[in-house]
């Protein structure tokens, strides 16, 4: 939302919003001359206006009640994106259940350095960037497409990247995989043929797919390979083939394998959108990653303190599988859960994301505006991870009180690392608070 506002602002647009706390992203769309209001009120809401809401939005939301009342147009966050979206000539979507913050913002960055004027509005912070949105020209315009609601399936991108697709938003798709793999043929079934759809070739969930002419990406047998592998723990190089011949080798920061698989898809939909490589290939190394992807935040008592937003087992898998990187490091893992419906749905997916971590800490569940499930709780999931990892505890309160109690134990050699999508990012800020930085 706060990606549209600005966007929308720099083309002249007069924006007013509301939400529920302050934040650096209200700060830098008020910058830009939005007002914002603190809580939800009907006093909000212009008497002309057009009314934008995202899915978390309720309608007995007192603000939709008085825009209905006014006979306010009332748009889904998703309406203004696909506006936006249809009046460039190159649209390039990055979609899937993992990784789509990543290589929109990936792509956002090195067409940006390589000064070929890129729009885009991406789901996190770009840190070089400072930005989650920009509007330069309507030569190109990328996107993060979300497919969590089933909106995804209004957007018309020239270059569609599905990165992966796997079970989650659960309280959505009803039936798993099932229902999310019908919404991705039902956005396919609208396309012309004219537009080039990527997927990558290592996802179960992507092979399911039916009835379009892909174009494959992947770590083994793909139409865009990554060989000569390198992975350390500063991150990686490879080299891209497409079709049996070496296109570019690439260097990047990102670490794991995950993140060689989300840069050969940028790479690999940038070749397809016809863009020059050699211009924008050496930037791929100076991208340090999005906001909240496995972001350094700093050092406390000589352990480091990284913040990351996985919030699905198979996210979490990855960004603790990138620790191996670092055989020497004592790794703390502080999970808040994200929905009661997403850890009722995978409880046992997450329990097994954790097998073999050090230490796990677990924090109250972040309801993100989700009613509370009977005995859905931290402390039961508790019971059931120390089957798969002895070393672990519950720390319930806010993230103040969390750091309060970890902080103590913090030793040079730790890497901790907090994960989820909620408030969870505040516990390195906390952490770092008590250290006196």
């Amino acid at each position: 939302m706060s990606g549209l506002a600005k966007y929308l602002l720099q083309e002249g647009f007069e924006v007013s919003g509301s939400d529920i706390n302050d934040s650096k992203y209200i700060d830098e769309i008020r910058s830009l001359g939005a007002k914002v209001y603190i809580g939800h009120d009907e006093k909000n809401v212009p008497e002309k206006c057009i009314v934008v809401a995202s899915s978390a939005i309720r309608e007995s939301n007192s603000e939709i009640q008085k825009a209905k009342r006014l006979g306010l147009p009332i748009l889904h966050r998703s309406d203004v994106l696909k506006t936006l979206s249809e009046r460039s000539k190159c649209f390039i979507g990055y979609a899937g259940t993992h990784g789509k913050t990543t290589t929109s913002g990936l792509s956002s960055y090195v067409m940006e350095k390589a000064g070929l004027e890129p729009s885009y509005v991406v789901g996190g912070i770009i840190p070089e960037l400072h930005t989650n949105a920009n509007y330069k020209t309507d030569k190109y315009f990328i996107a993060e497409l979300d497919e969590s609601d089933g909106t995804i399936v209004k957007y018309n991108p020239k270059i569609l990247v599905i990165n992966n697709l796997e079970a989650d938003h659960l309280d959505f798709y009803k039936n798993g995989l099932d229902s999310l793999v019908e919404t991705f043929e039902q956005l396919l079934s609208k396309f012309d043929g004219s537009q080039k759809v990527l997927i990558n070739n290592d996802s179960a969930g992507n092979l399911k797919l039916k009835g379009y002419n892909f174009i494959t990406f992947g770590l083994n047998d793909a139409d865009y390979v990554a060989k000569n592998i390198d992975l350390t723990p500063t991150g990686s190089s490879f080299d891209v083939y497409y079709k049996g011949e070496k296109l570019v080798s690439l260097r990047i920061k990102l670490l794991g394998k995950h993140n060689v698989s989300n840069a050969l898809g940028v790479l690999a939909s940038l070749h397809q959108a016809s863009v020059d490589l050699e211009k924008v290939a050496e930037h791929f190394a100076t991208f340090t990653g999005m906001g909240r992807r496995f972001q350094h935040v700093g050092d406390v008592n000589g352990a480091v303190i990284y913040d990351d937003y996985a919030h699905h087992p198979t996210e979490i898998k990855a960004t603790l599988s990138a620790l191996t990187e670092f055989p020497d490091k004592h790794v703390i893992a502080v999970f808040q859960p994200h929905r009661y419906t997403r850890l009722k749905s995978l409880w046992n997916d997450f329990v097994d994301a954790f097998e073999n971590v050090p230490h796990v800490v677990v924090t109250d569940i972040y309801a993100a505006s989700e009613d509370p499930i009977e005995g859905i709780t931290s402390e039961n999931f508790i019971k059931d991870l120390k089957k798969h990892c002895a070393n672990s505890e519950y720390i319930s309160g806010s993230m103040k009180e969390v750091a309060q109690k970890i902080y103590p134990q913090l030793k040079k050699d730790d890497i901790l690392v907090g994960l989820g999508a909620g408030t969870i990012t505040e516990l390195g800020k906390e952490l770092l608070k008590l250290a006196g930085k």
